[in-house]
C-alpha cells in the first residue's frame, strides 16, 4: 500500500484497500463494476463501518494500482445510491442508509435460565473469589517476571509453579509430589484427556469409571479413543468383583469423596484397588476434585501417596477458586510421563505463563491456603443450613455424603414420590435439582432410581438464606 506510511485516514484507508484489492485484479472491462460491488458489499456487511472516512480517490487509486477515474466513478455511484456521503472539500464517508446487522456472540455457558432455586451441584460460590489478593499477585508478577518467561514454557509448566504445587500437595493431600512429574493442565478435563491418549497409545482400549459418577469421563475418554466401562459401587468404593471381571487395566476414581454418592473409600478398598492395579500392570486415575473440603475431621489423604507409580493424581482450582480459571495439575506415574508430556506439548504448547506465575505467587505467599480456609468455613455453614432445612421441611428424609465436599445426597420419604412426578413438580416451580439417577451410566440404574426420590443437592454457591428459601420452595412444590 503506497500511502500506508502517511495516510491520515488510518484504519479506514487500510480497510478500503483490503476489501477492494481483489476487485482491482478483475479484467479491465469489468473492473469498475467489480470495484463498486466490492465497496457496496463492504458497507452492507459492516467491514466499512458507518461514519468511517474513506481515503481520497487519488490515494486509493494509487494503492490499488488502478486509474483515479475508476475510483471516482465508484464513489459517485455509491454516493448516489446512499451507501456513501461526501461534501465539497470534506472527503468521502460511509453513509447511514445501509444498516449492517450487528454480529452477536451466543453464550453457551451451562447456566440454568431463570431458576427460583438452583441446587445443581458442581459450582462453588464465585463471589468468594479473592479479587484483591489475586490482583495484588498479578501486579507483583507483572513487575518481577523475567522477559524470557514470556516465551514458550516447558510443556509441564513453569518450574516455579511445579515446585510450589508439589510442596502444597504433599502438605495438604499427602501425595508423593515430584515436581519433575507434575504437569500443569487446563483443569481435570484436560488431565483426563491426556491420560486417555497416553493409555490409548499403550494399547489400552477401555477404562473403568465409577457408576454413578461424573458424566464427563465417558465423553473425555471417547474423544481419546478409549471406551468408558461403568463399574458399580458398594459402601466402600468401586466394586472389586466387577472391576476384576471387566478386563480393564485402568480405572478412574474419586476416593476422597466419591462423586456423587459422597462416600470416602475405605482403607481396605484403597489397598485392594492398588493390589488390583499391580496385579494387572495397570493404573488408577485419582480425581481429587474437592478433597480439601472436609468438615468433621481432617481430610482423607490422597490415594496416590500409597503408590505413586500406579496412581495418576489430578486436581484443579475449579472448586477452590473458580472453574473459569481453567487451571489444574496432574501427577503422572513414570511409565506414562513421556506420553503425557508430549501430548501436552502437541495440544497447546503449554499452559499460559502469566497465569502460572500468578498462581505460583498466590501459593507461595499463603493466599491459596487462606482461600481454602475461607471456603471451608463458608461451605460448612451452608451444608449445616441445608441439612437443617431438609429436616424441617422434609421430615424423615435421609441425608448422606455430608462429611465433605460441596453437595449432599437426600433420599426423600416415599410419600413424595414417584421420582418422575417429583422432578416434574420441581421443574414447574422453577426449582433446579438433579436426581442421583442422572449420574448413573448403566440403564438399569436409571430405572431403579424411579422407585424412590434420591437427589444430589449442591449448596456451595448458595448463601445460607437462599439455601433455606430454596428448600422451602421445594417443599411447597412437592405437596404431599
Amino acid at each position: 500500500m503506497t500511502s500506508s506510511g502517511t495516510n491520515p485516514e488510518g484504519p479506514s484507508a487500510s480497510a478500503a484497500w483490503e476489501v477492494l484489492l481483489p476487485a482491482a485484479a478483475a479484467p479491465p472491462r469489468t473492473r469498475g463494476r467489480a470495484l463498486q460491488a466490492a465497496l457496496r458489499d463492504a458497507v452492507r456487511s459492516g467491514r466499512l463501518a458507518q461514519g468511517a472516512r474513506l481515503p481520497s480517490s487519488r490515494d486509493l487509486a494509487a494503492d490499488l494500482g488502478v486509474s483515479r477515474g475508476l475510483v471516482t466513478e465508484a464513489y459517485e455511484q455509491l454516493t448516489a445510491e446512499g451507501y456513501l456521503r461526501s461534501g465539497r472539500g470534506a472527503g468521502t464517508w460511509v453513509g447511514g442508509a445501509a444498516r449492517a446487522p450487528r454480529p452477536r456472540a451466543r453464550d453457551l455457558a451451562p447456566r440454568p435460565p431463570g431458576a427460583r432455586a438452583d441446587f445443581v451441584p458442581g459450582t462453588p460460590d464465585l463471589s468468594l473469589f479473592p479479587r484483591a489478593a489475586w490482583a495484588a499477585a498479578q501486579r507483583g508478577v507483572l513487575a518481577e517476571l523475567p522477559h524470557h518467561e514470556l516465551g514458550y514454557p516447558d510443556p509441564r509448566g513453569l518450574p516455579r509453579l511445579r515446585t510450589a504445587l508439589a510442596e502444597l500437595l504433599a502438605r495438604r493431600r499427602g501425595v508423593v509430589a515430584d515436581p519433575e512429574r507434575l504437569v500443569i493442565v487446563s483443569g481435570v478435563a484436560q488431565a483426563t484427556a491426556l491420560l486417555g491418549r497416553a493409555l490409548h497409545a499403550r494399547g489400552t482400549e477401555a477404562v473403568g469409571v465409577e457408576d454413578p459418577g461424573s458424566p464427563q469421563h465417558g465423553a473425555l475418554y471417547a474423544a481419546a479413543g478409549v471406551t468408558a466401562v461403568p463399574l458399580p459401587l458398594d459402601d466402600e468404593g468401586t466394586d472389586l468383583t466387577a472391576l476384576r471381571s471387566s478386563g480393564v487395566r485402568a480405572v478412574t476414581t474419586t476416593p476422597a469423596h466419591q462423586f456423587p454418592t459422597g462416600i470416602a473409600y475405605s482403607a481396605r478398598r484403597r489397598a485392594e484397588l492398588l493390589d488390583w492395579a499391580r496385579s494387572v500392570d495397570g493404573f488408577v486415575i485419582e480425581d481429587d476434585y474437592d478433597g480439601d473440603f472436609r468438615y468433621d475431621r481432617a481430610p482423607v489423604g490422597a490415594l496416590q501417596g500409597l503408590d505413586p507409580e500406579r496412581v495418576a493424581y489430578t486436581g484443579s482450582v475449579s472448586k477452590s477458586l473458580a472453574p473459569g480459571l481453567r487451571l489444574g495439575w496432574l501427577l503422572v506415574p513414570a511409565a506414562l510421563a513421556e506420553e503425557v508430556v508430549e501430548g501436552k506439548r502437541t495440544t497447546d504448547l503449554g499452559h499460559p505463563a502469566l497465569d502460572q506465575a500468578l498462581f505460583a505467587r498466590f501459593v507461595e505467599r499463603g493466599d491459596y491456603d487462606r482461600q481454602l480456609r475461607r471456603g471451608q468455613r463458608a461451605y460448612r455453614e451452608r451444608r449445616d443450613a441445608l441439612v437443617a432445612a431438609l429436616r424441617e421441611h422434609f421430615p424423615g428424609a435421609r441425608v448422606s455424603g455430608i462429611a465433605a465436599g460441596l453437595h449432599v445426597i437426600a433420599e426423600l420419604p416415599l410419600r413424595y414420590g414417584p421420582q418422575r412426578r417429583f422432578l416434574q413438580r420441581m421443574a414447574a416451580a422453577g426449582v433446579e435439582v438433579r436426581a442421583l439417577a442422572d449420574y448413573t451410566h448403566a440403564r438399569a440404574g436409571r430405572e431403579e432410581g424411579e422407585a424412590g426420590t434420591r437427589l444430589v443437592l449442591g449448596y456451595a454457591h448458595l448463601p445460607p438464606a437462599r439455601v433455606r428459601d430454596g428448600v422451602r420452595l421445594m417443599r411447597e412444590a412437592a405437596g404431599e
